[in-house]
């Protein structure tokens, strides 16, 4: 991946959503841009900002000359708490009151005589903003979909619920009636699903509903935009890729991008972290004393929150296991200030569990100790396990995590799916299977597997490689035009 020198460098203007999930592969794309030469202008929101500054101190955000971090507002009352705020409040906000700032610091770059001109913008698949902004100056927009290639079908699927009159619901009645099972066979390269492997949002009798609108609108956007990169693996997704390519014909897969930090050259900015939580670093080094795939290692991400009493039963589920545990359990996990575990159960498992409230789990996941990965099948902590070669037990919480939790256990034979009412037997038994039984060989093997074709689509030559080169090509296409 040769940089690129003589002309005037290209300036990709690059605005994640603002919350951990997101943040984290718009950064590894921009590590990636700018190691080919690109000046990258890196977009948070004023209260990610003030997070990374605490998390990770006054260098997190100094950036490099060609690298800067800038801030626009997103619209919601202020606060230094240190959690994720409120997703369909911040949903709302981005979407109604983001642009007008984001033009306004367009502006301040252009007039700039220390930064080359802007010539692309890179937006979260959800920010579409950004893409109005790009058009309006004339310039491309391109767009990351940060989520599976499964979740972006199901969201494009929204419009179509509607017209064959299955969303809005009636009423509440269709959570336990068994409505949710019926087979759904006419979402393109999605066969054999059900309506509840959908993402969540389809869930609603309101079709005003902030997050079941916002989402669909969302993912037809991106439609319109210059081309999109999708953090996924043909592969991997093959079908419902094939599908999404007759819809957004300029379309990229280039992942797992976490994949291809092995071909950027040593900098000190190859490790920047983007960590909104401060990482406990005693994780790898308690790892460190396990036997190899002899620990289960739970983590519910950025987002996920539960009851009191669903945290015990993970709690007892894990105790009863007997086996190891690294427990990441985030202070807002049950949505207060601070998760409280029984003192008997902290007691009990001392010397064979550790609860630490972050991690850097890229890390933790390709560490040979991990055997199992208790995770709600977000598309980062999918995608890292797939990368660590290690099975999941999937508990998904909502959004499409559900449906990455359906290809998980059926199409890539690589986990098992949690009870979302959990009891702590079920957790008991699940570890055991998946640790000591031969349900458990079958889906380390398929890890495995797995692992080995991410590797390779991200080698030098794989698909996943040359996808990402064509996109740059494209992008650079793109700045001689506008230079």
């Amino acid at each position: 991946m040769d940089s690129i020198n003589g002309a005037r460098k290209p300036h990709a203007v690059c605005v994640p959503y603002p919350t951990q999930g997101h943040v984290t592969p718009m950064l590894q794309l921009t590590k990636l841009l700018h190691s080919r030469g690109f000046h990258i202008t890196f977009v948070n929101t004023e209260y990610n900002q003030r997070r990374l500054l605490r998390s990770r101190g006054p260098n997190a955000v100094k950036g490099l000359p060609d690298f800067r971090f800038e801030t626009i507002p997103d619209g919601l009352p202020q606060s230094d708490r240190d959690a994720s705020q409120d997703i369909p409040s911040l949903c709302d906000s981005t979407r109604k009151t983001c642009l007008p700032p984001f033009k306004d610091l367009l502006a301040k770059i252009g007039s700039s005589s220390e930064v080359p001109p802007v010539t692309c913008i890179i937006s979260d698949g959800v920010m579409g903003f950004a893409i109005k902004a790009a058009k309006e100056l004339g310039i491309p927009g391109f767009q990351l979909w940060t989520a599976s290639a499964c979740g972006f079908m199901g969201y494009l699927s929204y419009r179509e619920l509607i017209r064959r009159g299955i969303v809005p619901f009636k009423d509440q009645s269709y959570a336990t009636d068994g409505t949710l099972d019926a087979p759904i066979d006419w979402i393109p390269g999605m066969p054999n699903m059900l309506l509840k492997d959908l993402p969540t949002f389809l869930r609603t009798t309101d079709l005003n509903d902030i997050m079941f609108d916002f989402l669909g609108e969302e993912a037809q956007n991106c439609l319109k935009a210059t081309a999109v990169i999708i953090n996924t693996f043909d592969e991997l997704e093959h079908e419902v890729l094939e599908a999404l390519k007759s819809k957004c014909p300029r379309l990229y897969t280039a992942g797992p991008l976490s994949l291809h930090a092995r071909h950027l050259p040593e900098s000190p900015f190859k490790h920047h972290s983007s960590s909104l939580w401060k990482e406990d670093h005693n994780c790898i080094e308690w790892l460190d004393k396990r036997e190899p795939n002899s620990v289960v290692y739970v983590n519910y991400g950025s987002i996920t929150t539960m009851t009191d009493q669903h945290l015990i039963e993970f709690a007892w589920g894990l105790a009863n296991s007997r086996h190891p545990f690294l427990w990441i359990l985030r202070s807002d996990v049950v949505g207060r200030d601070t998760a409280i575990l029984p003192e008997e159960f902290l007691e009990e498992t001392k010397d064979r569990g550790l609860v630490a409230s972050w991690c850097s789990q890229d890390e933790v996941l390709c560490h040979p100790s991990v055997g199992v990965f208790l995770s709600h099948c977000g598309w980062n902590s999918t995608t890292e396990s797939i990368c660590g070669g290690v099975p999941l037990m999937c508990w998904p919480f909502f959004a499409e995590q559900v449906t990455n939790a359906r290809y998980a256990c059926t199409k890539w034979g690589m986990a098992v799916e949690v009870n979302q009412d959990v009891k702590r037997h079920e957790i008991e038994a699940l570890v055991k299977e998946v640790m000591e039984g031969e349900k458990g060989k079958e889906i380390k093997k398929n890890a495995m597997e797995w692992k080995r074709k991410a590797l390779e689509a991200t080698d030098v030559g794989g698909s996943s490689y040359n996808n990402f080169e064509g996109f740059i090509k494209e992008a650079l296409q793109n700045h001689s035009d506008y230079q």
